[in-house]
This record gives structure tokens, C-alpha cells and sequence, in this order.
């Protein structure tokens, strides 16, 4: 009994620190993945995403992953996250904001939206 409330207690601590380690950010979307600042004319799939100079880092953020959340506006939100590998840079986008690819966009926001607020994380 006593090991079963210690596995709920730490799954619950594992919990809320992942959720208070999400970054708050912007999403857009592309639509052109080929070339890339990351992998230049090598076709990385699709659920990828370009960084803002920022997280860029000179190119040190290439191939990081990111489980991305939609957190508004109110509408634009389909729920649920998205995993996206980071193979560009978005030189237009805000601090933290995320360029994601149209299909990992989609998967968590209406296109219709074309600006979403994100939280994200590094998996």
C-alpha cells in the first residue's frame, strides 16, 4: 500500500514539473521544408519547425525536439500536442516563437488561425 502511494506521489511530482518547465511562446506556419539552415536540401519529414534567432543559437538547436501545445486564442485550439524536430531558423519570428511546419500545425491549431499562443517543451 505504502509503495503504491509513493509511485502516485512521485508520478504526480513528475507531473507538475514538466508542466512548470513548458516555455511560453508563438507558433506560425511554413509551407516550403527544402532547403533548411539545419539539413540544407536533406528532406527531414514533416513535423518540423524553425526556431526564432533565439532558440537558434547559431544553428546549435538543430535536431532538438519539442512537444508543442496550442494555449489560445480561444477557437483556434484542436487540444492535444504535437512533436516537431527543429531543422531551421525563422529570422522573423518573436523570442521563443516556433515556425511549424503546416501538418504539425494543423495538428494542434486551425490554420485559419495562422498565429497561435504555444507552450513547449524539450522531449
Amino acid at each position: 500500500m505504502a509503495i503504491s502511494r509513493l509511485i502516485i506521489v512521485a508520478f504526480m511530482v513528475t507531473t507538475l514539473i514538466s508542466a512548470a518547465s513548458a516555455v511560453p511562446g508563438i507558433a506560425t506556419y511554413y509551407t516550403v521544408y527544402v532547403p533548411s539552415a539545419c539539413y540544407g536540401y536533406q528532406d527531414q519529414g514533416t513535423m518540423i519547425a524553425a526556431a526564432s534567432p533565439d532558440l537558434y543559437n547559431n544553428g546549435a538547436i538543430c535536431g532538438t525536439r519539442f512537444s508543442v501545445s496550442c494555449t489560445g486564442p480561444a477557437g483556434a485550439c484542436k487540444g492535444g500536442s504535437v512533436t516537431v524536430t527543429v531543422v531551421d531558423l525563422c529570422p522573423g519570428c518573436p523570442s521563443n516563437g516556433l515556425d511549424l511546419s503546416l501538418e504539425a500545425f494543423s495538428a494542434i491549431a486551425n490554420p485559419d488561425a495562422g498565429r497561435i499562443n504555444i507552450d513547449f517543451t524539450q522531449v
